[in-house]
């Protein structure tokens, strides 16, 4: 029988993170169980993000709250404690907090928080346990440590820019910030391993997290595409750099997603097309050579393809086993039964009033992940949390 306290029940994180990265990877923590208590800053009413909208969920007088739907993405399952960090009360209720904590997650610009003595050299003096995670544009080193990061920075600057986008058309961004989420679960992933490490050893560490590096290190195959070949990825739309055809192909009536992975499903497709002949023509017969030849076989399959309605193509396509989907709109997304069925859309009751997230894809046999806060208003926890002897306590 599955147990509800999920699997970090009783770790203790303190986040010290706002924006996206930091609080991603502490959503995920307190999801699956860990007690989060978020700082927030008093003089700019909290974290950024509440002021990133609209839309805000309404208050009982139907005014914008401070819930913004950016804000909730990244902020169930926490505590929100509104102490001011550049004041000596604060500092010490911090270091107080910081004692109880197994985990400090921050994003501060490097040596940001060693002013006021609540950087890891200092906190680690008298808490040799405690798991630190600085989340920064570019690390704690290097020569642009300095410099500020943001999402769109780091999709510049780590190259996914270059990669994204109609060919002709101007380098772009992905359509969500993709960079800071991926951040946050590098972190999330650096979190658990140093306190796999403390929990064998006693000893905590600091992570050292660029936003930058993470994106780099996500740029995979192109990246070492590029590494292996010395040859520049360019754009290519919706494109694969490795295989043809995968690409959104033009409906008679919309779009849909091709994704032929082999020659056998190759094979297949042509045959549903007609063109049964594309398979032996040495042009396109193995994947090598049909990335070779790419401009000149979409040039025949395009317009096959245009000429069908995008339910056909996608009926006909998986009764032959070839990989195929829809380009669905948000609210096709979150209408499907595929959605429902896996818990992917979720209803929690904040105040002022019940909202609708995300669900967490993790899926636990024994520990499932618990929906047991909703995004909290700026500041509801800060008496019960510092009038507390364990701050921490559930």
């Amino acid at each position: 029988m599955a147990v509800s306290e999920g699997p970090l029940k009783g770790v203790k994180v303190l986040d010290l993170s706002r924006i996206l990265a930091g609080p991603t990877c502490t959503q995920l923590l307190g999801d699956l169980g860990a007690n989060v208590i978020k700082i927030e800053n008093p003089a700019t009413k909290g974290d950024d993000t509440r002021q990133w909208g609209p839309p805000y969920v309404a208050d009982a007088d139907g005014n914008p709250s401070d819930l913004s739907a950016y804000f909730m993405s990244a902020n169930r399952n926490k505590k929100s404690v509104a102490i001011d960090i550049a004041t000596a009360e604060g500092q010490a209720e911090i270091k107080r907090l910081a004692s109880y904590a197994d985990i400090l997650i921050e994003n501060f610009k490097p040596g940001g928080l060693a002013k006021y003595g609540l950087d890891y050299k200092a906190l680690s003096k008298d808490l040799p346990g405690l798991v630190y995670c600085s989340i920064s544009g570019y690390g704690q080193t290097g020569p642009n440590s300095s410099k500020p990061g943001y999402d769109l920075m780091a999709q510049g600057y780590g190259g996914i820019m270059s990669l994204t986008g109609d060919p002709e058309g101007a380098p772009m961004k992905v359509g969500v910030g993709i960079a800071d989420v991926m951040c946050g679960m590098y972190a999330t992933v650096g979190i658990l391993a140093a306190l796999r490490h403390r929990d064998l050893t006693g000893e905590g560490q600091q992570i050292d997290l660029a936003l930058v590096d993470a994106q780099i290190a996500w740029l995979i195959n192109e990246g070492v595409n590029y590494l292996t070949s010395g040859d520049v990825p360019q754009r290519r739309g919706n494109g694969h750099p490795n295989i043809v055809p995968y690409d959104v192909y033009e409906t008679s009536d919309g779009h849909v997603i091709l994704a032929v992975g082999n020659d056998s499903q190759f094979r297949r497709f042509c045959d549903f097309v007609e063109r049964p002949e594309l398979a032996d023509d040495a042009r396109f017969a193995t994947n090598p050579s049909r990335l070779e030849n790419r401009d000149a076989l979409n040039a025949i399959l395009r317009p096959a393809v245009r000429s069908l309605d995008t339910e056909t193509v996608i009926s006909e396509l998986e009764n032959r086993k070839v990989p195929v989907g829809p380009v669905q709109t948000m609210d096709q997304v979150f209408d499907t039964e595929q959605v429902a069925a896996r818990q992917m859309q979720i209803a929690m009751q904040a105040d002022p009033a019940e909202v609708k997230l995300i669900g967490n894809p993790l899926n636990f046999s024994r520990t499932p992940v618990t929906y047991r806060a909703a995004p909290p208003v700026f500041g509801a926890d800060t008496q019960d949390v510092l009038n507390a002897e364990n701050p921490f306590k559930d």
